[in-house]
């Protein structure tokens, strides 16, 4: 009651619109540009995570390319570059492609995701997602990694598989037929 009161006297009227017209700005901002403020809708969420460090030759983003899965944009390839940083940051370059390579091989694969989000986000497939290591600050060297595989090179040979044979794995994946050995990691189908 006492708004309608004091809403009433024309000396307040100004200021109310100006205060209504402020937060439906802000309303339709939120609704419009959700990046803007940070916060994503439904799948966006788990696509478009921005990563901590972003430096002036990562602010340029590469043409979309088409692969099986649709179109690859930036935000694919920060992801990637990513998982690069928390898998493969104490690896050669040729390494860090190698880890890219077998991201993009499984979006061609029948047997994984169609995405470069869907391949990396399927449940315990890169443990650098699992422990939270993505989250590291990313590296020059991860995006140009990552955009090198995106762009095709494999120095794989088309592997699917990885892991470092120092640190402990499942022994079926010692039952993958290796094809690679690129710094600390083996790489297989």
């Amino acid at each position: 009651m006492a708004f309608f009161l004091w809403f009433k006297r024309k000396e307040n009227k100004p200021a109310l619109l100006t205060g209504m017209a402020a937060l439906a700005l802000l309303v339709i901002s939120l609704a419009v540009l959700p990046g803007a403020w940070g916060a994503t809708t439904g799948n966006e969420q788990a696509a478009t995570r921005k990563p901590a460090v972003i430096t002036a030759h990562d602010a340029a983003s590469p043409a979309p390319e088409v692969s099986r899965g649709g179109t690859v944009n930036r935000d694919d390839v920060y992801l990637m570059a990513r998982v690069i940083e928390g898998e493969a940051a104490n690896e050669p370059f040729t390494g860090k492609v190698a880890v890219g390579a077998v991201i993009m091989n499984r979006t061609r694969s029948p047997q994984f995701p169609h995405t470069i989000a869907g391949v990396i986000y399927q449940s315990d497939a890169f443990q650098a997602v699992s422990n939270g290591q993505y989250d590291r600050p990313l590296t020059t060297g991860a995006v140009q990694a990552a955009r090198d595989a995106i762009d095709g090179q494999d120095p794989t040979g088309g592997a699917l598989y990885y892991w470092n044979p120092a640190k402990a794995a499942s022994p079926w994946i010692w039952s993958r037929p290796i094809i690679a050995r690129i710094g600390n990691h083996v790489f297989a189908r």
